[in-house]
């Protein structure tokens, strides 16, 4: 539905009660179904800052760096929404996060070997 349509036409589509929202990427495409009350500008702020911490954790994100690294890209998105809300908004502070918790990850291997 959504790969068939134009470049020039809207992001919104209606569906029954709820909204498809949509952002295209360079080759990426990135959905989220929101209620009809939702904004659908704040939905697509928030597509677009996840794409932001997304480009500067894996550097200029791809579709490989999403296939392989699906749970840094998963613990982003933790960060970035709690309970369907933006918590976070600071790049840096996600990014920054992320990176703390592999490093305490990458020392917990090393202690265990």
């Amino acid at each position: 539905m959504i790969l068939a349509r134009k470049p020039g036409m809207c992001n919104v589509l209606e569906l029954r009660e709820q909204k498809l929202i949509y952002r295209r990427y360079a080759s990426l495409y990135f959905c989220c179904c929101v209620d009809f009350d939702d904004n659908e500008l704040v939905v697509l702020e928030v597509i677009h800052r996840f794409v932001q911490v997304l480009d500067d954790y894996f550097g200029n994100v791809c579709e490989l760096d999403l296939i392989f690294g699906y749970e840094n890209a998963y613990m982003i998105l933790d960060e970035l929404l709690i309970d369907g809300e933006m918590q976070e908004s600071s790049k840096r502070q996600v990014t920054g996060h992320i990176k703390k918790i592999e490093k305490e990850e990458l020392a917990e291997q090393s202690q265990s070997w």
